[in-house]
């Protein structure tokens, strides 16, 4: 059944065909063409039985809240804070656009979400000071890769369910290696300003970096809000989502931005990419009951074993099979095809669940910034009105600081582990 499966998804891939319809066409061909006789009853009820967890409810909350940020000026706040701090500094705008994804990722989460509504603002200041779009709108990409490390996380929320891990421990997982990966792009952007001619601007004074982190501090403390709630246990990972949105509302209000037009602007694209997200779950679900009864994940055991019985050789393959998917399949279904059927690989190798949730969540995130299938790529090409051509040349020296964060995290258990063992103790799943 396995071939049957992904060799239709394969080819449903190639044929261009939208990644949740491959997913349940293949589903259904796999059903249709084994020895199941009532497939068309399985395939609806493991669809629902898939998308029918509490867990899950935390999805569209935190994708509302990033909407929220988008439209109620929330996001220029932020921008203007972190230009006061280091927009002084070589490459100071490129510096700006990750301190901000970093700053932004505290509350929505999503990579979409900061190519979208950050993007847009980073793209045309530094369009606007001089500096080359493609490069701008390449930073762009790049820093988005912080949002769906840091909490709260849309990725990690899913990874949690799949993995039968705590949604908060994953969060205080993806704490470090998301600064890591902001100080690694910061570092990058430094050394390349050595050698090139970046614009340049005044120090802000000490008057405007208290200006704008006044008006801007209610969207600052945000997520210290939103993580701290779930830390001390005032709320749950979804409840803190719900929460996100009516502090992101309350804001609006505050800042005088939110309308009605505005306001139903945000919850229809909201409704619009959870039904995506929902319907790629469901299907995901059907797929992994049937490689479950075909026993893949084991068979997959078997054979990594009589490859190597080393976890560091393969931990090196892991990686370089997780970004080649990611470069050609988004995150959500990838890791919901992956991480059934890699779990028991990882358990055999004596692997922590909770490292394995930060790799393979920092290694299909740098697929949304590497071609050709990356949609960071396409969106930031689309806001900021630069050629996909010129995006993706730009990308790639980018990549670069990106794949050392992924290669630490990877053979240190200790950057994904530590925290949420010294908060949390240690993990008995």
């Amino acid at each position: 059944m396995a071939y049957i499966l992904f060799g239709s998804f394969l080819v449903l891939i190639l044929l261009r065909v939208p990644i949740s319809i491959a997913i349940g066409s293949a589903s259904l061909i796999t059903f249709l063409t084994s020895d199941f006789s009532n497939a068309l009853q399985i395939l609806p009820q493991q669809m629902l039985e898939g998308v029918n967890k509490a867990s899950l409810t935390a999805v569209p909350f935190f994708i509302m809240a990033g909407n929220l940020m988008n439209v109620t000026g929330v996001t220029e706040r932020i921008f203007a804070f972190a230009n006061a701090l280091v927009g002084h500094l070589k490459g100071g705008l490129a510096q700006v656009n990750i301190l901000s994804s970093m700053i932004f990722a505290g509350i929505s989460g999503a990579a979409v979400a900061d190519c979208a509504g950050l993007g847009a603002i980073e793209i045309k200041a530094m369009r606007e000071s001089g500096y080359k779009t493609d490069f701008a709108a390449a930073i762009t990409v790049a820093s988005s890769v912080i949002g769906p490390l840091i909490p709260p996380s849309i990725g990690l929320v899913l990874y949690a369910f799949l993995a039968q891990q705590s949604i908060e421990r994953m969060f205080l997982a993806g704490l470090v290696p998301g600064i890591l990966v902001g100080l690694a792009l910061m570092i990058y952007v430094r050394i390349k300003a050595e050698f090139t001619d970046f614009p340049s601007q005044k120090r802000a004074t000490v008057r405007q970096v208290a200006a704008t982190g006044r008006h801007g501090f209610l969207a600052l403390v945000a997520p210290g809000i939103i993580l701290g709630s779930i830390m001390y246990g005032f709320v749950t990972a979804t409840e803190a989502g719900v929460l996100a949105c009516i502090y992101c509302i309350i804001l609006g209000f505050w800042y005088r931005e939110l309308t009605f037009k505005k306001l139903l602007k945000a919850l229809t694209e909201t409704a619009s990419m959870t039904s995506v997200i929902m319907i790629i779950i469901a299907f995901s679900i059907a797929m992994g009951w049937l490689l479950a009864i075909d026993q893949t994940p084991q068979k997959l055991a078997n054979q990594m074993f009589s490859l190597t019985d080393s976890k560091n050789v393969f931990l090196g393959l892991l990686l370089i099979f997780i970004i080649i998917v990611g470069c050609v399949v988004e995150g959500v279904p990838a890791k919901l095809i992956l991480v059934p059927t890699l779990l028991p690989v990882i358990d055999a190798y004596g692997i922590d669940r909770v490292q394995f949730g930060i790799i393979i969540q920092l290694g299909l995130l740098i697929g949304i910034a590497t071609p050709p299938m990356g949609i960071g790529l396409y969106i930031v090409s689309e806001v900021g009105r630069v050629r996909i051509e010129k995006v993706t040349m730009a990308i790639l020296p980018l990549l670069i600081p990106l794949l050392i964060v992924l290669l630490l995290v990877t053979y240190v258990p200790g950057f994904s582990t530590f925290l949420p063992d010294l908060v949390l103790g240690p993990n008995t799943n």
